[in-house]
């Protein structure tokens, strides 16, 4: 019994609904990645210009191209079968567009050029999101009793 439960799950994770899924999700993650460095040389540009770039900015424009290497080698996992990297790069494209947008609006904290350009750099981010909750990888990957 045991056999089949498995040889059902390896079907529906090679299935090409499936991979298409994960391939659109690998896909946003790079783009998150080109955005993010976009932003890093933004910062760069503006703070090589003489205007104020603060300590904050800085470590967040270094950091989060970082963090685009760490999620699309999740979301490559997640599509060759691991439960805990689907699981980590579902709960991630949830939990980072609500923690980095709204950190960004507490007054003062940044600009408002640099709000908006982390505003955009999540929305590859919200796409995986909505990926990873679609039908073809909740099957993949179902709720564990």
């Amino acid at each position: 019994m045991e056999t089949n439960k498995h040889t059902t799950e390896a079907a529906l994770l090679n299935s090409p609904r499936t991979q298409e899924a994960f391939d659109t999700a690998k896909n946003s993650v790079k783009v998150y990645g080109a955005l993010s460095a976009v932003a890093l040389l933004a910062v760069i540009v503006v703070s090589s210009s003489g205007h104020m770039v603060n300590t904050f900015m800085w470590v967040r424009a270094v950091l989060l191209p970082v963090v685009a290497v760490l999620i699309y080698r999740m979301t490559a996992s997640a599509s060759w079968g691991s439960r805990r990297a689907f699981e980590r790069v579902s709960a991630l494209a949830v939990i980072m567009p609500i923690a980095i947008i709204g950190v960004d609006l507490i007054p003062g904290v940044c600009p408002p050029w640099y709000t908006v350009m982390q505003a955009v750099c999540m929305l590859p981010i919200i796409r995986v999101a909505f990926i990873t909750r679609g039908s073809a990888l909740r099957a993949a990957f179902p709720k564990s009793r």
